[in-house]
């Protein structure tokens, strides 16, 4: 039985990323009302002198909470987790981006959730998508709430908030972890992990605020993420998760999303796969 009074939280930090932005995503995992026992963050890749000042300064004010894991070189997000949880002294392992702000009370119900039912290895939750200011939240992603709903919607579409995402260390390892994708690396895991038996739950309502920006939409709109989305279904058909008919919905509905102009790409994510923030 492993213990869900301590908890690691694991982020990834590379070079484009923005100072201004990592202490408050820093500060709301610290701010829990259940505290980590660790955050730590991986350098995936060199940073910036601004982004250092910024690390150097945590290090200091929380020497025994905030640790750091160098990557000598920048090898994308999955594999800098995967370095990053095997670091995590933890079962238990929070997922946190370097952008986003969790709320307060973020940890304490994901663990309360891991507390009554010692079967799940997953535990998502909303988020509230704002762009410059976490109090004019624009949208709601919502996603299934029970495991047989979580298992059904994965096969087509990502069933979780990945930065929202709080799962167990081992099970993560017990499936090869993250790919070595340089999309989708959350969607494919989660998916190997629910197809070979590991119980998933999400809170039903936001838990964090979550940084929706032009290079958000851009990455959207990217053939290599449209491809790559594909793929990952591809894999899940073929490992025998996904059927042919997932497959093909997914295959002609990404491919009509990469072709449409931004625009109407925007109005179905505004309009269909979001609640607005007025509904809050």
């Amino acid at each position: 039985m492993y213990d869900t009074s301590k908890y690691s939280v694991i982020m990834s930090l590379y070079a484009k990323e923005k100072p201004e932005y990592l202490s408050p995503a820093i500060d709301s995992m610290l701010n829990q009302t259940i505290k980590p026992d660790e955050i730590v963050i991986v350098e995936d890749g060199p940073l910036t002198d601004e982004l250092y000042k910024v690390l150097d300064l945590y290090k200091k004010d929380y020497p025994d909470v905030i640790r750091t894991v160098r990557c000598e070189v920048n090898i994308g997000l999955g594999l800098a987790l995967n370095c990053g949880i095997n670091e995590c002294k933890n079962e238990i392992v929070a997922r946190m981006d370097t952008d986003d702000i969790a709320k307060p009370d973020r940890c304490e119900k994901q663990l309360m959730m891991f507390n009554q039912d010692s079967e799940l290895s997953i535990v998502g939750a909303f988020v509230e998508e704002f762009f410059d200011d976490p109090s004019k939240v624009v949208s709601v992603r919502a996603v299934p709430l029970t495991h047989e709903e979580i298992y059904e919607f994965a096969k087509r579409r990502s069933a979780f908030n990945h930065p929202v995402v709080m799962y167990r260390k081992s099970k993560v390892l017990e499936n090869g972890g993250y790919s070595n994708l340089r999309r989708n690396q959350d969607v494919d895991l989660f998916g190997r992990m629910l197809f070979n038996g590991c119980k998933a739950r999400n809170v039903g309502e936001s838990l964090l605020y979550f940084r929706s920006n032009d290079d958000l939409a851009k990455r959207r709109k990217s053939w290599q993420n449209t491809i790559s989305y594909i793929d990952t279904i591809k894999r899940f058909h073929k490992m025998g998760y996904s059927s042919m008919v997932d497959y093909l919905i997914i295959a002609i509905a990404q491919t009509g999303m990469f072709l449409m102009p931004v625009k109407l790409q925007h109005f179905i994510y505004k309009n269909f796969l979001r609640k607005q923030g007025s509904e809050i």
